[in-house]
């Protein structure tokens, strides 16, 4: 699926981005060669960002 129609950017590489380190959406962007255009992918992108933290929350506890 993709996240940003834009640049192409797919799901699979939101989340290898997020697993690498990124923790704000620009550092996705960058990860994957990529700048913000329209932006409406953000918001997708911070979902994914808090779901990722929610995750890791819980593992820790």
């Amino acid at each position: 699926m993709y996240v940003c129609n834009c640049n192409g950017i797919r799901e699979r590489q939101v989340r290898a981005a997020i697993e690498a380190g990124a923790s704000r959406p620009v550092e996705i962007f960058r990860a994957c060669d990529s700048k913000v255009q329209c932006a409406r992918c953000v918001c997708d992108m911070r979902r994914m960002l808090d779901e990722e933290r929610q995750a890791l929350r819980f593992a820790a506890e």
